[in-house]
């Protein structure tokens, strides 16, 4: 996080910058994740956006859209802090099979009740709360399970990045592959791929050779949850990354799920030619995240991140605003890419910045309130967005009217946001800098570490 520039004077060839981007998959077992797992988040794109559409097209509700995301991530946000503790406790190899065994299971659920046409809003609930719980376990568990398939901690933050490719990267193909499923053979056939697709990062999981993590003393759930809190609440950069995120997922991203197709509609009608239009957003903002991906994959330190944040989250509360009052859906496309920039390079850098300060027995814990903040806001955000969208649509009236007004809004705490981050962000250098040079990641300097952090990290 400091201002001290992340360029290299010499010229690199195109060898260097191809090894420089993806040197994290020179450890075996990250990159047998990575093949697994890019197969299976294109999967998950398919469901995400078959199930936004499918909601949609049986309810034109933009307050049920709100509801079933709501449903989809409440689990993340009431389980997170006691998931943090099993991930520190138990093989996180293992755990992953299973989370990702039952959320295959969960996407056949669905395809089942999809292609047999019986499937109903309250179905589609249930199995969303079911998905949330599963993902509870398996997002702070995937985050924390880096650090033992990246033996090299100068590669950690490659693999970070890494990862937001991945995402993006299946961001940018599952949308629009679903619109035109969707468009051409219907809902069910999306769930069916997606429940395939989980296949390929469990045979991933098996064939890893993991390391034992050391053993350790065993206490209650509660004490363990109070001395992560503790923690993270005395590590004052952690503490307020994760009030950043959950601020901008609260209100901000929203933007980029719930609300969509309410545009998409608006501006090609809920039908098959809605559905394409649904899918090209999606796809164009993953442009702009994958852009985003690379350019932090390209990275050879984390010094200059914290710059980047606030760049990106006052790019992101401009581009939401210029989205919410275009009237073109030409512009809207130019527009959704900076959205999707934006987002990956905001919460990109935040999980990098944490992996990197967290002590290694506190990284499920911190990743798990990570989680919290960046997936288990968001559903609180859709029940916002979907009401503020309804309230403010007049009777007969386009839906897009309220979407508008919501998503001025969201965009403009998002600003807020980040004039208050801002101003923290000369304060935050002077603490983590220390931290850094006692983890080895910058040079020696005669700084000690603020007492406050030291008995954070004890």
């Amino acid at each position: 996080m400091s201002d001290r520039a992340d360029v290299d004077p010499s010229p690199a060839t195109v060898g260097q910058i191809e090894h420089r981007l993806f040197r994290a998959l020179r450890h075996r077992n990250y990159k047998l994740f990575f093949a697994g797992q890019i197969v299976s988040l294109t999967g998950s794109f398919l469901t995400l956006t078959a199930t936004s559409w499918l909601v949609l097209r049986m309810t034109h509700s933009a307050g049920l859209l709100g509801l079933v995301a709501f449903c989809g991530q409440i689990g993340m946000f009431l389980l997170s802090p006691f998931t943090g503790v099993w991930v520190d406790r138990v093989d996180r190899r293992k755990l992953l099979v299973i989370t990702q065994t039952l959320a295959m299971l969960q996407s056949f659920s669905l395809a089942t009740l999809a292609l047999t046409h019986l499937i109903t809003v309250p179905d589609i609930i249930i199995l969303n709360v079911i998905q949330g719980i599963i993902n509870a376990f398996d997002m702070p568990a995937r985050q924390a399970f880096l650090i033992e398939m990246v033996s090299d901690r100068a590669d950690l933050a490659n693999a970070i990045a890494l990862n937001s490719i991945m995402v993006h990267g299946a961001r940018l193909v599952g949308p629009a592959v679903a619109g035109l499923l969707i468009a051409w053979v219907g809902e069910g056939l999306c769930f069916t791929l997606d429940g395939i697709s989980y296949i390929g990062v469990i045979l991933a999981l098996l064939a890893m050779n993991v390391a034992l993590r050391p053993a350790r003393q065993k206490r209650s759930v509660m004490v363990e949850l109070r001395e992560g809190f503790t923690y993270i609440w005395h590590h004052v950069p952690i503490r307020t990354l994760l009030i950043v995120m959950a601020i901008i997922s609260l209100t901000a991203m929203p933007a980029l799920s719930v609300l969509m197709p309410i545009y998409a509609a608006h501006f090609a009608g809920a039908s098959a030619a809605g559905a394409r239009v649904f899918g090209l957003l999606g796809t164009l903002s993953g442009v702009g995240a994958l852009f985003g991906s690379f350019q932090l994959a390209a990275r050879k330190t984390v010094v200059g991140l914290g710059r980047l944040i606030a760049v990106a989250t006052v790019v992101f509360a401009i581009s939401l605003a210029a989205f919410a009052l275009s009237g073109y859906l030409w512009l809207s496309y130019l527009i959704i890419p900076f959205a999707g920039w934006a987002m990956i390079s905001l919460f990109a850098s935040c999980n990098t910045v944490l992996q990197t300060l967290a002590d290694d027995d506190k990284r499920g814990r911190v990743m798990a309130f990570f989680g919290m903040a960046f997936v288990g806001m968001a559903p609180f955000g859709n029940l916002i967005a979907g009401f503020l969208a309804s309230h403010e649509t007049p009777p007969g009236a386009d839906p897009v009217v309220g979407a508008r007004f919501a998503l001025l809004i969201e965009a403009a705490v998002c600003l807020v946001t980040a004039f208050g981050y801002m101003c923290m962000l000369p304060m935050l250098r002077k603490i983590i800098r220390p931290i850094y040079v006692k983890k080895g990641i910058l040079p020696p300097i005669d700084i000690e570490i603020p007492p406050t952090i030291a008995a954070a990290e004890q």
